[in-house]
C-alpha cells in the first residue's frame, strides 16, 4: 500500500480521518536533507503554504499514513493537486525501523512569503499531537509569521 508521509497540518490524525477516512497513522520519522519552508503566498488567501525543499543540513518530522488508493485520489483534490497547487514528490523517510519510500506533496510555486500565525498554530499543534520532538514544535511555534490584518 502506498505510504503517505505528512509534514503540514496532515501530521493531525483527526484532519487526516476527515480527508482520508481508510488511511491508518503507520508511524513517524524525519525526512533527512529537507528543510520545512514557506512558500505560494500569492495563490493562498492567508499567506504562504507549507512546503518542502533540499537542503543537505535539516531534516523535517513527518507522519506516516498507509493510503488506498480511493483515499489518495481524495486526498488529491483537498490538497490541490487537480488544480496545480502541489505535486507529489516519492522521497525516502527515516524511520526507527529504517528507511521506507513514501510520496509526499510540494508546493509548485516560488519559496518566500510570510504564514499566517493561525496556520502556523495549526502546524505546531499537529506535530505536538503527532509526537513530534518538543525542539521542533517550539521551532514551529516560533518561526516568523503574519499576524491578523497583515
Amino acid at each position: 500500500m502506498p505510504v503517505y508521509a505528512a509534514y503540514g497540518s496532515n501530521m493531525d490524525p483527526k484532519q487526516m480521518a476527515e480527508w482520508a477516512p481508510h488511511s491508518p497513522m503507520r508511524g513517524t520519522g524525519w525526512l533527512p536533507g529537507w528543510r520545512l519552508t514557506f512558500g505560494g503566498e500569492d495563490v493562498s488567501w492567508e499567506g504562504a503554504l507549507a512546503t518542502i525543499v533540499e537542503d543537505a543540513d535539516e531534516q523535517v518530522f513527518v507522519v506516516l499514513y498507509d493510503v488506498p488508493e480511493w483515499d489518495e485520489a481524495s486526498l488529491d483534490r483537498w490538497i490541490g493537486t487537480d488544480l496545480g497547487l502541489y505535486r507529489k514528490l516519492r522521497l525516502r523517510v527515516a524511520t526507527l525501523e529504517g528507511d521506507v519510500l513514501a510520496w509526499s506533496y510540494v508546493l509548485n510555486s516560488y519559496e518566500g512569503g510570510l504564514p499566517s500565525a493561525r496556520y502556523i498554530g495549526i502546524l505546531a499543534e499537529a506535530a505536538e499531537k503527532a509526537g513530534a520532538p518538543d525542539d521542533y514544535v517550539t521551532s514551529l511555534r516560533t518561526r516568523p509569521c503574519k499576524k491578523l490584518g497583515d
